[in-house]
């Protein structure tokens, strides 16, 4: 029997690849969806047992026009876009791709604390321009030491342990706060496990959000969560923008409660009016954010090498789970 597996995107110029690691039983068919699923024609959804989306939404109206529907595969880490309840009233597998830019989104949240901590961002931004600040150290709240500092990671999954690593090797003290996590991962890593999120927030001089964007993790981080990090804090996030109240962290950066943040992720992507006042005012330079803010378009996950495990673990995957039957990379529908 044929299976066939719709890539609606059009995401690359041939399907040899997916060809080559999924086998001849199985039929490859390339949409050309700039914006949303409801752009496929209903004939072509009639055909799909598998759908492998990469920036595509699938609601359940989506779902519902594909009677043949057996896998839905999330070409990336986080799943949020993809109505799972409605896929699991069916009876269709929802998978993710979550070991591709593990380094990258590490290194990339590491690299924006450094950045902030060590005041890379406060000198670039003062000393361009016509009228550059005066050449000599300029104090500043955000900038420490690494190793007086903890570095606190909220949600120690492969991207959180990996980012674990990399702030331990740089000197900083680590803990983390997940739930979900057996025991013993904080011992083979050599870091502190603490026993709730407030717990950990009260020691995070640098807090990294590294957890999925679930029903219990969206504004997991408000302002309440804000206030209990120690003065002086610094916020990263490179995860999902709705877990971290954004209004929130305005507030308590223009206190002055929390000294800086790095954003790679904000509520809503790409941004619309009415945009965020706290991404309205760094787009207008205002001076109290000299030095202090970063916000990137969710690029932590970007190199060549990391396209290329996208592409490669996502025909894995679907090779895995439609073709062998195997439950690779499923994400259990009972899951928040």
């Amino acid at each position: 029997m044929t299976l066939t597996v719709l890539e609606p995107e059009g995401l690359y110029p041939d399907t040899a690849l997916e060809q080559r690691i999924m086998g001849p039983s199985v039929r490859i068919l390339q949409g050309a969806c700039k914006a949303s699923l409801v752009e496929l024609p209903d004939e072509t959804c009639q055909q799909a047992d598998a759908l492998m989306t990469l920036r595509m939404a699938v609601p359940a109206d989506q779902i519902a026009r594909f009677p043949k529907l057996r896998v839905i595969i999330r070409m990336g880490v986080g799943y949020d876009r993809v109505d799972r309840a409605a896929a699991a009233a069916r009876g269709i597998k929802v998978c993710n791709v979550p070991d591709y830019g593990t380094q990258e989104v590490a290194e990339f949240a590491v690299l924006m604390a450094l950045a902030l901590r060590r005041g890379l961002t406060l000198y670039h931004d003062t000393q361009r321009g016509p009228d550059p600040a005066r050449w000599g150290v300029m104090p500043h709240p955000a900038v420490r030491r690494q190793e007086v500092q903890t570095f606190g990671i909220l949600g120690l999954g492969r991207i959180g342990t990996a980012a674990a690593l990399r702030a331990k090797a740089l000197g900083y003290r680590v803990v983390f706060y997940d739930p979900a996590l057996p025991n013993g991962a904080d011992r083979a890593i050599g870091v502190a496990r603490c026993r709730t999120m407030d717990e950990m927030l009260a020691q995070a001089d640098v807090l990294s959000i590294h957890c999925p964007l679930t029903r219990t993790t969206r504004g997991l981080v408000g302002e309440r969560e804000l206030r209990l990090l120690p003065q002086n804090a610094v916020v990263i996030n490179t995860a999902r923008g709705p877990i971290l109240d954004i209004d929130a962290l305005e507030r308590v950066m223009r206190e002055g409660h929390v000294a800086a943040a790095g954003l790679d992720v904000i509520p809503v992507e790409p941004p619309v009016e009415p945009i965020p006042s706290l991404l309205r005012a760094y787009r207008d330079r205002e001076d109290w954010l000299t030095g202090r803010l970063i916000i990137c378009p969710h690029i932590a996950f970007h190199t060549p090498e990391a396209w290329d495990d996208i592409r490669l673990k996502a025909a894995e995957t679907m090779r895995d789970v439609l073709v062998e039957g195997l439950d690779t990379n499923v994400i259990p529908p009972e899951s928040d």
